[in-house]
């Protein structure tokens, strides 16, 4: 077997494992040990597993395709592995099929979905031990007041867990847009399971509704896309689709196909960027992801790191070849605003998880600008870092709620001492997710933790687009250095709340504990991973940046000045960004305002040199504005709920006044029908039947008369017979001669 075969072969094992641990799981899942508690190791084997598979398949791709310093910016240096497993059905020009699309970026997916959702599904042995056993639970409270008491689902989590995998897997390996909608949809249903998971609690049910619906607001773009890829070009495979717009004749520059315009090329990159919007949270279907923290914290860990929001952005990294520069300013407008409005409600937040939820949103706005500015490779190695960092942060946060019995950062405070793995290791995903580093100096490449790599990389595109559109560019730029540094503020500030100084309420520090082996053992490898995520393999030219640069788009390093709809937007080479005065300039931006955020941060919340509730009453508006959300919810209730309740109360209303009524008053008609009908039948229809029965029963009854069995009566009758025939006879003779 060559490299084509072998490679499809280990990521369909490693995509179907965690398949068949949710079908054993669901079969057999409580039977599993004592309250189903062996399904865990279930699931955790499949999922380690398909990590190993995973990092197999990559290590054969590295010995045909090792990467190389000098691939620069030459596209696609290494030729992706696309073909079918299974046709699923045909339908004149639209074949179903199940296929792959395999290139660097979907082995380092695979790897780094496989890696960290194998952390979290340990994680998850302590955080859901509870579920082993029967449950109360105080935030769902009975109709007397008292908690619910329900049954463990310990082998239920699990069960959603290895679904989860597995959609996230079947949609990073998919080879068309078909199958990248079905696991797209399956994706969303997980995590309305997942989120839901409490789902005796108000808050959680709505949660998942709230996640489910808004994603598919999302999703109606997307499927417009899909039909307008459909009408233009006859397929979904992103080989073919990628072949057309962007043809190895034309130098694999962006070309509009026969049978495609230029128009329907901007409207399905737009469609397709809407359905991205939905999963990865972004402005302004962001509103869900905040209250996705109601499912269980190894859920929000697995949501916000490595599956459902790092879907969006790894889709439009995927489909990058097919956006023309207008989808691409779209798709940096919206990160922009999303980085910035996230951002901005975090420093307000006092719910630890909320901190990372708007975080997250932020985080997924940097990704989203740096690809819509062109910088592939930035956006892509920002969303691989991220997955490593965040979800060290959220499980650090599970952790702490474990021990504390509160989300609240206001109730905690001085738990470094009681938590002393978990501050150090959230310590580093602090850190790494506020880019700390060392800056480029004279005859030295800056270094620092993988968030360093990753946003200055951003932070170069931002500076190189703005400097290619002086008109409109730096508003991107700077935004993007104000982003990170409300990003070190608000880090920080969770850090201080949490770990450092006195404890603010004496009972849930005196309840505080550190975490067992099975959550801190987890956390110290994620936090390896987001110290060295972005760094190559020591004296080798082997690691994340450079196996991405293999998967760069063909076509789009180059500076393309515009499209057809904005002439005047110039969409600058990616490699150029990495140049020695841009990048210089970049990195030191990014590590002054890290910096400025760190001490900002120090001194509002470690030292308590100034005072929070000052600067609350001396920005009061902002303050109110941020807390609240923007008022986005409120806005949606106000512009959308409220809309449709109105709407829903009146078509009720219509339907019990009107449409009731009038099926209430047809079924009495059609009663009152059936009444005379009835009588009518009874009447008329049965006695004159029953008249006929009675005189043909009575004209039997006569004749029988004449059957007396006497013989000398019947020659008799025969004689009178045909004496009266004779007559008959004769007066029909008479009366025949006569008229003759």
């Amino acid at each position: 077997m060559d490299i084509n075969s072998i490679i499809p072969l280990l990521l369909a094992l490693a995509w179907l494992l965690p398949l068949g641990s949710f079908a054993l799981i669901f079969l057999f899942g409580p039977r599993m040990g004592r309250a189903g508690r062996y399904s865990a190791y279930l699931a955790t084997g499949a999922i380690v597993v398909s990590c190993v598979l995973s990092f197999a398949a990559l290590g054969f791709w590295l010995t045909e395709h090792y990467p190389h310093a000098a691939a620069g910016h030459g596209g696609h240096v290494a030729q992706p592995i696309s073909g079918e497993w299974y046709t699923l059905a045909e339908f004149g020009r639209l074949r179903l099929t199940i296929g792959y699309y395999i290139d660097s970026l979907t082995l380092a997916m695979f790897c780094m979905v496989t890696l960290v959702a194998s952390c979290i599904h340990v994680y998850s042995f302590g955080y859901m031990h509870e579920e082993l056993s029967d449950v109360t639970d105080p935030l769902a409270p009975l109709s007397n007041g008292q908690p619910l008491r329900r049954r463990g689902r310990y082998c239920r989590f699990f069960q959603y867990f290895s679904l989860f995998c597995f959609s996230m897997l079947g949609l990073v390996v998919a080879g068309n847009l078909a199958m990248v909608f079905v696991f797209w949809e399956l994706v969303g249903i997980c995590s309305y399971l997942l989120i839901g998971f409490y789902r005796e609690r108000r808050s959680a049910s709505n949660a998942g509704n709230k996640a489910f619906i808004v994603n598919r607001v999302g999703d109606f773009g997307m499927i417009v896309g899909l039909m307008a890829i459909w009408t233009g070009l006859g397929t979904f495979s992103f080989a073919e689709i990628f072949s057309q717009v962007r043809p190895i004749a034309a130098g694999h520059q962006l070309q509009t196909p026969e049978g495609l315009s230029y128009g329907l090329l901007v409207l399905a990159g737009l469609g397709i960027f809407c359905g991205c919007v939905g999963k990865s949270a972004q402005f302004p279907l962001h509103v869900w992801l905040p209250d996705a923290m109601e499912g269980p914290t190894p859920v929000s860990a697995l949501i916000h790191a490595a599956t459902m929001v790092a879907a969006g952005v790894y889709l439009v990294g995927r489909f990058f070849p097919v956006f023309t520069p207008e989808v691409l300013l779209v798709i940096a407008v919206v990160g922009c605003i999303t980085l910035f409005l996230a951002a901005t409600i975090a420093i307000t937040a006092t719910d630890i998880k909320r901190v990372l939820a708007y975080s997250t949103v932020s985080q997924l706005g940097f990704m989203m600008l740096a690809l819509g500015l062109g910088g592939w490779l930035a956006g892509m190695l920002h969303l691989f870092t991220h997955a490593c960092f965040k979800s060290l942060l959220f499980l650090c946060s599970g952790s702490v709620i474990h021990a504390c019995g509160t989300n609240e950062m206001p109730e905690m405070g001085g738990l470094r001492r009681k938590m002393p793995i978990t501050s150090i290791t959230m310590l580093i995903g602090c850190l790494a997710i506020a880019g700390a580093g060392i800056p480029t100096l004279i005859g030295m490449s800056g270094f620092g933790l993988s968030g360093f790599h990753s946003k200055d990389y951003i932070m170069a595109q931002g500076l190189l687009f703005s400097t290619a559109n002086p008109g409109f560019g730096p508003i991107f730029f700077y935004a993007a250095l104000i982003g990170a540094g409300m990003t070190s503020f608000y880090m920080f500030r969770l850090w201080y709340m949490t770990f450092a100084g006195r404890p603010r309420d004496e009972h849930v520090h005196s309840h505080a504990h550190e975490s067992p082996l099975s959550m801190t053992g987890p956390l110290m490898v994620l936090a390896v991973l987001a110290v060295v995520a972005a760094w190559n393999l020591p004296f080798t030219e082997l690691g994340l940046k450079p196996l991405l640069e293999q998967a760069r788009p063909v076509g789009t390093v180059e500076g393309v000045a515009g499209g057809m709809l904005l002439p005047n937007v110039a969409m600058p080479a990616e490699h150029l960004a990495h140049e020695y005065a841009n990048s210089v300039k970049a990195e030191w931006s990014a590590f002054a305002v890290a910096l400025l955020g760190f001490l900002l941060a120090t001194a509002f919340y470690g030292l308590r040199k100034l005072d929070p509730a000052d600067a609350r009453r001396t920005f009061s508006p902002l303050y109110k504005l941020f807390v609240h959300k923007w008022w986005f919810d409120e806005l949606y209730a106000l512009l959308l709920i409220r809309p449709v309740l109105r709407i829903s109360n009146w078509v009720e209303a219509i339907d019990k006044r009107v449409i009731d009524w009038l099926a209430d008053n047809s079924a009495r008609a059609v009663a009152a029908v059936a009444r005379l009908d009835d009588w009518i039948d009874r009447i008329f229809v049965d006695n004159t039947v029953n008249l006929l029965a009675r005189w043909t029963y009575s004209t039997g009854l006569w004749l029988r008369r004449l059957q007396t069995g006497n013989v000398r009566q019947y020659v008799m009758w025969l004689g009178a017979g045909l004496v009266g025939l004779f007559v008959l006879m004769n007066l029909y003779w008479n009366y025949a001669t006569a008229g003759g």
